[in-house]
């Protein structure tokens, strides 16, 4: 089984909120890390995505790559691409968006990511967002797969608390 490490957040007290968690993460992010955004579609994922292409000097619209499936954007310490696979017909599919070479040379933040199947990363740090009683509040997950496992504790102190 591979090394996992979860941290609960708590609650996001609306999209600053999810911005800000995003910014929080985005000084420790470098070429080759995977972002795996899961969640009911409304829960904010884009919003994180945007809050982080932001925190790494993004700059410019980021609209949502829901129908063009990928968007790239100009970061650092490495570009940043973001993938959109709700659409996506078969894990296959992802190729032809240039996965491979976002997984090996950029930061990839991917919404749907189950839609990988097993092409999906081991190491990788799952975003997992979810609907709070409250409209505007989310809970929200960390959970660290292979090396983000240890890199995960090693932030922990740089995160909001739960």
């Amino acid at each position: 089984m591979a090394r996992r490490r979860a941290r609960d957040i708590g609650r996001l007290d609306g999209p600053a909120a999810t911005k800000a968690l995003a910014a929080s993460l985005a000084p420790h992010l470098r070429a080759g890390d995977v972002i795996a955004l899961e969640g009911e579609l409304g829960t904010g994922k884009t919003t994180f995505a945007r809050g982080l292409i932001a925190a790494l000097g993004g700059v410019g619209e980021v609209p949502s790559p829901t129908f063009t499936m990928v968007q790239a954007y100009d970061t650092a310490p490495a570009p940043l691409w973001h993938f959109d696979l709700y659409r996506l017909a078969t894990p296959a599919d992802a190729y032809e968006l240039g996965i491979e070479e976002a997984v090996a040379t950029a930061i990839s933040v991917v919404e749907w990511p189950d839609r990988l199947g097993a092409l999906l990363p081991r190491d990788r740090l799952d975003v997992r967002l979810a609907f709070d009683a409250e409209p505007d509040v989310r809970r929200v997950r960390l959970v660290g797969y292979g090396a983000w496992a240890a890199r995960l504790a090693a932030i922990e102190s740089a995160l909001p608390s739960a």
